[in-house]
Formats: C-alpha cells, sequence, structure tokens
C-alpha cells in the first residue's frame, strides 16, 4: 500500500514537473507525505503560480521556515482542496548572505501572513511582499529568534516613538474634516476571545480597514518541541495550543507526524479508542464555540452560554474518567493511547451513551435559543460574508470553510484513526456567513456524537485478548527525514512538520495552527461592516490565541 502512494506521488510529481519552466528546479526531495520539488528562489511566484492554476493545488496549507548552517529555506505545503491526495512541497533555499526569496503571497494570500512570521522568526526576507514586517514580535526586536546565529542575550530596547499616538498625524486633508476615526478593540477585552488586538479604522460607523494584532502571548511551543524528546517529552505540548477543550486532536497532530517518521503501526483498537476521544474532544469545543458566540452576539450572560457550560460539564466528566484529566488530557501516546477504558466498562459505555443520545434533545434547545431567534438572525444573516474562492486564498479550512460550502475534511480526504469505517457525514452549509458558521458547528456536534456511539459499539463488543492499547515502541527515538502531516482539529486543519536528524530531539519543529490562517481572513470578512457586525465576525471564526501565538 505504500509503495503504491508512493508510485502515485511520483506520478503526479511528474506531472507538476512538466508544467513548471525548466529553469525553475534545482532539484527534488523525497518527504514522508509528499514528493518535493527545490526551487529557485526568484522563481518562486510562477512555479506556484503555475502549481495553482494547471496542476489544480490551490491550498496552500502551510509555510515552513528554517534555518541551517549553510543556507536558509521556505517550504510551502501545497494540496487541492478538491483531492487531498494531490500533495507537494516546493522548497526554495536562499544563502545565507542574502536570504531573498520571492513572495508567494500575490499567489496565496494566506502565505502573506506566513511569510510575515518566516521574516519575523528565522529572518527570510520576501521580494515583493505588500507588507513585510513583524508578525509575532515588536517592530524594534532586534535579530530573528529562529536562526543559528540569534544572540538571545543582547539587550531590546523599545524607542520612545513606539509609543506614539497612532493619531499624531491627522485624518484631515487640506482642512477639509473626514469621519474617519482610529478604534483599538483589545488586545485586553472580552469579545477578541483572548490577548488579541484589532487596530479598527471607522468611516462614519462602517469599517473600512481592520489589522489583527497579534503575538502578545510568545508561547515558544515550537522551540519547547525542538528541545524535548520524540518519545514522551513533546507530547504534552499539544494540549497547551487550545485550551477550549480540543487537545486530544491536537495530541493526534503530533501522533500521525512522528508515527509516520518512525513507521510505527497504532493497533486497531487504539484506533478506535483515538477517534472516541477525539470526537468527545471536539464537542467539548463546539459546546464552547457556540456558548461563547450567543454571549459575543447578545453581549450579555444568556441561557445559551449557560447552557453550553452545562452540557460542556458532562462532556469533560466522560474525558476525565477516561484520561484522568480535566482539560490538559495527555492521553494519547507515540503508538496508542495511554491507557483503555475505565473499569467498569460497562458502566462507562453507558455513561458516554447516556450523554450522546442526550444530544439531539439538547440541540433542538440551541437552535430555538440561536437559530430560530430573529433577534440572532439579524446579527449573524448576511453579516461576515466569506465566499469560497476568499476561504480558499487565506487558506481557510475546518468549520470556517465548511460554512462557505467547502466540502473539504481530513477525516476523510486524508483518512487517518478509525473514521474511513464509520458511518458519518461532512457537514457544509452555502451561507457563507456567521449564521452558516454556527450551523456548521451545531450539525458537526450531531456528527460527532454519531461517531461516537459507533465507537462504543466496537469497544464494547472487541475480544478481550485484542484490546491493545498501544504499538512495542523503542524506549528511544531516533529517526531521519522531514514530513508535514495534518488531522481535522476543532478550528481546522491543525499540521505539524517534523524535520528529523537522526537523533533523539527536532531539528524543526513547526505548528500549522487552523487560527492563524482563519484569523487572517477577518480584513476581507469585516470590511464595510458596522463594529457590533465585526465583533460577532471575529466571534464565528472561533480562534484560539494560543495556536495563533505558538
Amino acid at each position: 500500500m505504500h509503495q503504491q502512494h508512493r508510485s502515485t506521488a511520483d506520478r503526479f510529481v511528474d506531472e507538476a514537473v512538466t508544467a513548471l519552466p525548466d529553469d525553475a528546479i534545482v532539484g527534488r526531495e523525497s518527504h514522508e507525505n509528499a514528493p518535493a520539488i527545490v526551487v529557485r528562489a526568484d522563481q518562486v511566484r510562477e512555479v506556484l503560480s503555475t502549481l495553482r492554476s494547471d496542476v489544480a493545488l490551490d491550498h496552500c496549507s502551510c509555510v515552513t521556515a528554517q534555518a541551517y548552517e549553510d543556507r536558509f529555506e521556505t517550504i510551502y505545503h501545497l494540496t487541492s482542496y478538491d483531492d487531498r491526495t494531490r500533495e507537494l512541497s516546493v522548497v526554495v533555499p536562499t544563502t545565507k548572505t542574502d536570504p531573498v526569496s520571492e513572495s508567494a503571497a500575490p499567489v496565496y494570500r494566506t502565505a502573506e501572513w506566513h511569510e510575515r512570521e518566516a521574516y519575523d522568526l528565522v529572518g527570510i526576507e520576501y521580494e515583493d511582499h505588500p507588507d513585510l514586517r513583524r508578525i509575532l514580535l515588536p517592530e524594534t526586536w532586534q535579530g530573528h529568534p529562529l536562526s543559528m546565529d540569534y544572540d538571545q542575550h543582547q539587550p531590546q530596547i523599545v524607542p520612545l516613538r513606539e509609543h506614539a499616538n497612532p493619531l499624531q498625524e491627522d485624518h484631515r486633508d487640506g482642512g477639509t474634516e473626514t469621519d474617519t476615526m482610529f478604534i483599538n478593540i483589545g488586545p485586553h477585552h472580552p469579545s477578541t476571545h483572548g490577548v488579541l488586538h484589532l487596530e479598527t479604522t471607522l468611516d462614519g460607523e462602517q469599517v473600512a480597514d481592520v489589522e489583527p494584532d497579534i503575538g502578545y502571548i510568545h508561547r515558544c511551543e515550537e522551540q519547547m518541541c525542538q528541545q524535548g524528546t520524540y518519545r514522551h517529552q513533546i507530547m504534552p505540548y499539544p494540549d497547551r495550543w487550545d485550551w477550549g477543550g480540543a487537545g486530544l486532536l491536537n495530541e493526534w497532530a503530533y501522533a500521525r507526524v512522528i508515527e509516520d517518521l518512525a513507521d510505527i503501526d497504532v493497533p486497531e483498537y487504539a484506533q478506535v479508542l483515538r477517534t472516541m476521544g477525539a470526537e468527545l474532544s471536539r464537542i467539548l469545543s463546539h459546546l464552547l464555540a457556540t456558548a461563547m458566540y450567543a454571549l459575543d452576539v447578545s453581549g450579555e450572560f444568556n441561557a445559551t452560554f449557560m447552557y453550553g457550560f452545562r452540557d460542556r460539564d458532562v462532556v469533560q466528566d466522560i474525558l476525565e474518567d477516561l484520561t484522568g484529566q480535566r482539560m490538559m488530557f495527555n492521553y494519547f501516546r507515540v503508538g496508542g493511547v495511554v491507557w483503555d477504558v475505565p473499569e467498569p466498562r460497562e458502566e462507562f459505555f453507558e455513561k458516554v451513551r447516556a450523554v450522546t443520545n442526550d444530544l439531539p434533545r439538547k440541540l433542538e434547545e440551541y437552535h430555538t435559543l440561536l437559530t430560530s431567534n430573529e433577534a440572532f438572525q439579524v446579527r449573524c444573516v448576511g453579516t461576515g460574508e466569506l465566499p469560497p474562492e476568499v476561504a480558499k486564498q487565506y487558506g481557510a479550512t475546518g468549520p470556517v470553510a465548511r460554512g462557505s460550502g467547502i466540502d473539504y475534511d481530513l477525516r476523510r480526504d486524508d483518512s487517518y484513526g478509525y473514521y474511513e469505517h464509520l458511518d458519518w457525514n461532512v457537514v457544509t452549509e452555502d451561507g457563507c456567513d456567521n449564521f452558516a458558521r454556527v450551523l456548521v458547528r451545531l450539525r458537526e456536534i450531531e456528527e460527532s456524537a454519531a461517531i461516537v456511539n459507533q465507537c462504543v459499539d466496537l469497544l464494547a463488543d472487541w475480544p478481550r485478548e485484542e484490546r491493545t492499547c498501544q504499538a512495542n515502541v523503542p524506549r528511544t527515538l531516533k529517526p531521519s527525514g522531514e514530513c508535514y502531516r495534518a488531522v481535522e482539529g476543532a478550528k481546522g486543519e491543525l499540521g505539524i512538520y517534523i524535520r528529523a536528524d537522526g537523533t533523539e530531539t527536532p531539528a524543526r519543529f513547526k505548528i500549522r495552527g487552523p487560527s492563524f490562517s482563519n484569523l487572517s481572513a477577518l480584513p476581507a470578512m469585516a470590511e464595510g461592516e458596522y463594529v457590533p457586525d465585526l465583533v460577532a465576525t471575529l466571534g464565528s471564526l472561533d480562534t484560539i490565541m494560543g495556536e495563533v501565538d505558538r
């Protein structure tokens, strides 16, 4: 099967190479997830434009930048929204002395933020980038923290001009007054769901421009993972990228990439346990998103908010029974899960069924309170519009993309775990607005409950002698190679790229947070709206700043 995948990938890369200019490609590489081509730094736009238009690679899922002893390197991880099996990595090396590469932002809008992060942390400059400046660190920061010659002990001085009034230059032209006004929303504000700063320009009462200002948390998650060993020390971190309950989904992203690199086969029984736990985790996240969104739109505590937390508590009780933790689960292990369901098994399964069987009745309450509520409809229908082609340009995934009618779900399109053996549907809505995204999450809770029920039935009937929770994994893992793998997280495509160099720790560990790309689409969604609409639109993205400020 693995060999067949390789031959298909080879044929695909041959097709891609044929479409490209002869002098653009300088080499080929083999990554675990996809073939890779190495292209010249001054031909990036032409190569990516051709791949997007002629080879149908319309999804730039991730951009990884990294430093070597002798060069810098950017990797564009490309795939297709319509066919996830079409996957290609475009590697762009630059010299250490002149780290300049063409920008991919004119081809994929999502690369605009990704390249700013690469410039900020690694130091690669992207020619003709529309707005090349730091994105996570202050503009005055000295040096690039992920470059190999970075001096972490150098002083960081912020000059007085950085504290200047942003309105010191008058917004009047030639003495003619305008209605343009600059307003700060956040970073410490309930409606921003964390330390997110929206630099908003209003024209009268409408949003003329909004710029998300991120980087307030400084998680350093990638660097911490690069210092941890593969076998045990990295797995606890993914839970902390999303404190909304989606931790098991995040753990699976790391498990998937390291198991590919180390060639580890997960036992079938453990795959069912993973699938059940992951969907309970998705329900937990979507209930929080629904509860908090009701708060965003109404502006006050309401029944939906309280119901959401009531129902989350019941799901959290189950996950606590399964994992031993209420929030930072740390249940997955390389090669499987840490342990089986708690004893007595029948009692645990009945508890799970009681929750999932009661969800349809509870979801009816949410629909009565929210989707059938005329005031909620007025606030959400027709606001925060994100057409499918714009969503694809920004690399939107998860409920944000599916709310724009994009039929893309990694559980089906790049199947892993036990999903391909179960009966479930990918949920899409064609409204392309705030209302559609609410509908998608509520309907996905139903689908997740159906998946959980099927997993419970399978686990209950599984022969005792075949209940293997972990593969036989070596105590020390020292893989080699490069791999980008992703899972369908609660917010969308959660991907991890690892470059393994034969040691116990990764040489490069890159996290592709779905909220990062989804949030970058906010200016396109909010232009022309009113401030309350902006708050509703931001809330509909269900961003979590822990995986934006990785």
